[in-house]
């Protein structure tokens, strides 16, 4: 039977794939979990409807992504943690903390987009990637001073 996966499938192939399983196989799991659809001229006509919104709409989501990546290049925040003796730090800056602090700010990032190796326990200028969508990064520079 022929079919069309309406989504990615590691073993079949990618979306808007024409690829051909057994009966069995695309009537009672692939069908109904919605993965694919029956291969009709019909269905073929909205798949290429359907992929030319999506492209659309990754497009805008994309250059809305690029906009905001700019402004948070120009973008730098400042975190005051508490040290002791020798500017040693107490605790660390973590992504969390600069999730907090970018939303201060105005920026709702959620803190698993920011691309921290390990958290920052010394006193100093770091710039953090941010990683929007996809390919699309940004980088802030922040300023680790004392309180």
């Amino acid at each position: 039977m022929k079919i069309i996966l309406r989504q990615d499938y590691n073993t079949l192939g990618k979306i808007g794939d024409v690829v051909n399983v057994k009966d069995g196989y695309s009537r009672n799991f692939l069908i109904p979990k919605r993965i694919a659809i029956l291969a009709t001229s019909k269905n073929m006509k909205l798949l290429e409807e359907e992929r030319k919104l999506s492209e659309h709409h990754q497009n805008k989501d994309k250059r809305k992504a690029e906009a905001m990546a700019e402004e948070l290049g120009k973008t730098s925040i400042t975190a005051a943690v508490s040290v002791g003796e020798e500017d040693r730090v107490f605790g660390s800056v973590t992504a969390q903390t600069i999730a907090d602090l970018l939303k201060e700010k105005g920026y709702d990032i959620d803190r698993r987009k920011i691309q921290l190796e390990e958290p920052i326990k010394a006193l100093g200028i770091y710039t953090i990637t941010i990683k929007l969508l996809g390919d699309v990064e940004a980088k802030v520079r922040i300023w680790v001073v004392k309180e």
